[in-house]
């Protein structure tokens, strides 16, 4: 599994290049803090694939990691081979980037 560092993905941001942010939280979670991706929670991640973009990177967050693991699994098993798991999640964003962030 290929994954991006909070500092590349802030990069990636800077630059403005064209990749998509997927956040596989849950809705009260991404309501708290969000970097701004599309949230598709992981328990739909299958039914809801036809949103992620197959001709560009996708960045694939959550809280620490874990659960965006969990989401390219299934997704590259559908096929996906551009998804990049998002090290450490929102925790590391905010220990790392964006210290005012709400985490929980």
């Amino acid at each position: 599994m290929k994954e991006i560092s909070v500092q590349e993905l802030k990069e990636k941001m800077d630059k403005g290049e064209d990749f998509q942010l997927i956040d596989v939280r849950e809705d009260f979670e991404y309501e708290t803090s969000n970097l701004g991706g599309v949230l598709i929670p992981l328990g739909g991640i299958l039914i809801e694939s036809d949103k992620i973009a197959k001709d560009k990177d996708v960045v694939v967050m959550c809280r620490s990691g874990k659960r965006s693991a969990a989401a390219i699994m299934q997704l590259e098993q559908q096929g996906f081979t551009n998804l990049y798991n998002l090290y450490g999640g929102i925790l590391a964003w905010a220990e790392d980037i964006d210290p005012s962030l709400d985490v929980y």
